[in-house]
C-alpha cells in the first residue's frame, strides 16, 4: 500500500509544472501604479486592460481615431474632457506567466544515470506564456496626473478611457472610429 500510495504521489508531482510567475487577470481594466504594475512604466497611475489582438493594434487604432499620421502617437495625444485639453500616453506591455515543468527534468535526469546521455529535453524544463496588456496614463497642460484619486477630472477621465477601451475590443477595422467621430 505504500509503494502505491508513493507512485502516486511521484506521479502527481511530476506531472505538475511549478508557476514561477503568474500574469494577472484583469476582467475590465485596472487601476494602479505603473511601477506596480510593471518595472519600466512611469510613476503616474495608470489605467490598464488586456489586449488580445496582436501586437501595434492599438497604436494602429489611436493613429487613426485622432488622425495622428504615425506623429506622437503613443506619447501626448490629445482629448477632451469637459472642454479642458489632456492628454494620454500608452505603453504596450507584456507580463507572461512563467512555469517550471518536472516531467522533462526527471525524463532526462532518468536518461542521464542509466544511459549516460545529455539532456535532450532540456528546452522544455519551463515555459512561457505571453499576455499583454496595454496601460494608459493621462496628465493635463501642468503634467498633473489626471487618475489620481484627488484630481478632480478623474470620474470624467475614466469614462472617456472606458469608452476608448470598449470602442478599441469592438473594432475591426480602425477606419470606422474616422466616420464614427
Amino acid at each position: 500500500m505504500k509503494r502505491f500510495l508513493l507512485t502516486i504521489f511521484v506521479v502527481v508531482f511530476l506531472g505538475s509544472c511549478i508557476p514561477l510567475r503568474i500574469a494577472p487577470n484583469i476582467k475590465d481594466y485596472k487601476l494602479t501604479q505603473g511601477k506596480r504594475f510593471k518595472k519600466g512604466l512611469p510613476k503616474k497611475n495608470v489605467f490598464v486592460f488586456e489586449d488580445p489582438k496582436d501586437a501595434n493594434e492599438f497604436y494602429d487604432y489611436i493613429n487613426t481615431k485622432f488622425n495622428l499620421n504615425d506623429y506622437y502617437v503613443d506619447v501626448q495625444v490629445p482629448f477632451l474632457v469637459d472642454g479642458n485639453t489632456c492628454y494620454f500616453s500608452f505603453y504596450e506591455v507584456e507580463i507572461p506567466t512563467k512555469t517550471i515543468n518536472l516531467i522533462p527534468m526527471a525524463l532526462d535526469l532518468a536518461l542521464s544515470k542509466s544511459a549516460d546521455m545529455d539532456p535532450i529535453l532540456e528546452n522544455a524544463y519551463s515555459s512561457r506564456v505571453g499576455n499583454w496588456y496595454i496601460a494608459i496614463e493621462v496628465f493635463s497642460d501642468t503634467q498633473e496626473d489626471c487618475l489620481a484619486e484627488d484630481s478632480i477630472s478623474r470620474e470624467k477621465v475614466l469614462s472617456y478611457l472606458r469608452k476608448l477601451k470598449n470602442e478599441y475590443l469592438a473594432t475591426d477595422n480602425y477606419n470606422e472610429v474616422v466616420f464614427k467621430n
